[in-house]
């Protein structure tokens, strides 16, 4: 099984720019389709964006269409997600998911990184 850092959280004011980063051990990432998620306080875990395990295809949720986006770099076994123009409403944690490339779920899941906009 793939195991899953995230990092890149922090504070910064809205409209300002932060990058994640998701590194992974265990396995190589070519073989899996990369997602990030987020929960805020309160809320369910949402979907945000995803990409392929090619990096061929993207997918983002309407909210952030725009603003993110999530390359990928397989031979340093890293997925990212680089995100502008940041709402105070996009504050929560955000988590990185693996699913293999015949799986329907996302099986993998790291601990998650703090991202907080402030107004």
């Amino acid at each position: 099984q793939v195991q899953l850092v995230e990092s890149g959280g922090g504070l910064v004011q809205a409209g300002g720019s932060l990058g994640l980063s998701c590194a992974a051990s265990g396995r190589t990432l070519s073989g899996y389709n990369m997602g990030w998620f987020r929960q805020a306080p309160g809320k369910e875990r949402e979907f945000v964006a995803s990409i392929s395990w090619s990096g061929g295809s993207t997918y983002y949720a309407d909210s952030v269409k725009g603003r993110f986006t999530i390359p990928r770099d397989n031979a340093k076994n890293t997925v990212y997600l680089r995100m502008n123009s940041l709402k105070p409403e996009y504050t929560a944690v955000y988590y990185c998911a693996a699913r293999i490339r015949t799986a329907t779920t996302f099986g993998s899941w790291g601990q998650g990184t703090q991202v907080t906009v402030s107004s």
